[in-house]
């Protein structure tokens, strides 16, 4: 299990991972340039893969990673779900996109190949990104291989980056999304343990949700009535913002300590990490790649800094051991 992966532009330094004993199997690739520490919100989507610089990029992270994966261990880069909603509004975007992705798949077989690794990417569904939900990105694949018919390379070095925070925030469920993606050949190329917010939207809660509103990160917003009808709010200032209808629900994206429990106004989407750990549990062979994703330590209200990082890092790798665990899966 892994953090995040760290790449740098410098020859990559086996012998200082082995002194350490560490290795690297993974990169994320979803973020271009600095991530942490200024404003980032829609601009995380940028360079999107409509540009040949999103390509370069990304196939410098597997000429790094086909050189620091260890033999008999398969490497993977996770990526944005191709761009951000907004960003696409012409067929010659869609088109570059998925010709842009199919470049990078031509490129992992090369370096598969002259490595003798096993490297594959993943397309991270995201709330508002252009591949949202399971169903958008079953559509986007089976497109893809409509034009490169029999092409099994589509299958075998691109996949999905499932996130549970994300699948979560759309309502979606993990064992049904799961079971959706291997019935149409999808590789699960990764799993991002992660967990949202979850709260009913009474006067309370909006008002101590607040608190998570932050200049940095984009903080997606998913509400749901009790009928079944969802709305999508770009952020959660647009969302606190609105007028209110009663929805029954809300689930926002903000990726919480794994261990961070329910509080007296919001609860969190553990149940859903959960489900996806029940279906590893059934099928071991489904992924092999786990990486917990929590990364808004900077950004948490007070309430939840109740520790330090290196202490919260603990606390969440405890978590996430004890669960994988009690499902005989560490």
């Amino acid at each position: 299990m892994s953090r995040k992966a760290l790449c740098h532009r410098t020859a990559p330094q086996r012998p200082g991972l082995d002194l350490n004993n560490c290795y690297i199997f993974t990169i994320n690739g979803f973020p271009y340039g600095r991530f942490h520490g200024q404003r980032v919100k829609e601009q995380v989507y940028r360079p999107d893969w409509t540009s040949a610089d999103r390509v370069n990029y990304t196939n410098r992270l597997f000429d790094l990673l086909g050189q620091l994966v260890p033999p008999g261990i398969e490497g993977s880069v996770s990526t944005l779900p191709g761009s951000f909603k907004e960003f696409i509004t012409t067929e010659d975007q869609l088109r570059a996109i998925r010709a842009n992705i199919f470049r990078c798949v031509e490129h992992i077989e090369k370096v598969s190949e002259q490595t003798g690794r096993r490297l594959h990417l993943g397309l991270e569904p995201e709330p508002l990104g252009f591949l949202e939900t399971t169903n958008e990105t079953v559509k986007f694949f089976e497109l893809m291989r409509g034009e490169h018919p029999h092409d099994g390379r589509l299958t075998e070095f691109l996949g999905v980056n499932y996130d549970t925070c994300h699948l979560a925030v759309e309502f979606e469920d993990a064992a049904e999304s799961l079971a959706q993606l291997r019935g149409h050949g999808i590789k699960i190329s990764k799993l991002h343990l992660s967990s949202a917010l979850k709260l009913r939207p009474t006067p309370e809660a909006l008002s101590a949700l607040a608190a998570f509103a932050d200049d940095t990160y984009l903080h997606q917003v998913a509400s749901r009535t009790a009928g079944g009808k969802l709305a999508r709010y770009k952020d959660l200032d647009v969302a606190l913002a609105a007028p209110k209808s009663p929805p029954d629900e809300w689930r926002v994206h903000f990726h919480i300590p794994l261990h961070s429990p329910a509080a007296a106004w919001f609860d969190n989407t553990t149940d859903h990490l959960l489900g996806v750990l029940d279906v590893l549990q059934a099928d071991p062979h489904l992924c092999s790649h786990l990486e917990m994703e929590t990364y808004t330590w900077e950004v948490l209200p007070p309430a939840l800094k109740n520790r330090s990082v290196v202490g919260q890092l603990t606390a969440e790798y405890d978590w996430c051991l004890t669960a994988l665990r009690d499902r005989g899966l560490a």
